[in-house]
């Protein structure tokens, strides 16, 4: 038995060059603040390729998928006007939810 999640959140992103310092500011001072805070998140983890697309990938353990449901979630999902700024100049975005199967 893990003491861990059993949720995952991959996000992985491609930006307009010219808007990677505005991504990487929201990134490190909107965006990961506001969902480490949110119950159920157990981690937030962000990487650039070594080699391979997208460029940026952002790993989240969750308690469980059904977090991403919940109403302290919920408070999250409406952009704020930062948010709306960065993601309007993503080229690439892939967003998938997992559940752990190991046995």
């Amino acid at each position: 038995m893990s003491d861990r999640g059993t949720g995952l959140l991959l996000v992985m992103i491609d930006v307009d060059p010219e808007h990677e310092e505005d991504l990487n500011r929201w990134y490190d001072e909107e965006h990961l603040a506001e969902r480490r805070g949110c119950p159920g998140f157990l981690s937030a983890r962000r990487f650039v390729a070594v080699e391979g697309e997208p460029k940026y990938l952002a790993l989240y353990e969750l308690e469980n998928p059904e977090v991403l449901d919940s109403e302290e979630y919920q408070r999250l999902v409406p952009p704020t006007e930062w948010t709306r700024r960065v993601t309007s100049h993503f080229t690439h975005f892939v967003r998938n939810v997992y559940r752990e199967i190991t046995p």
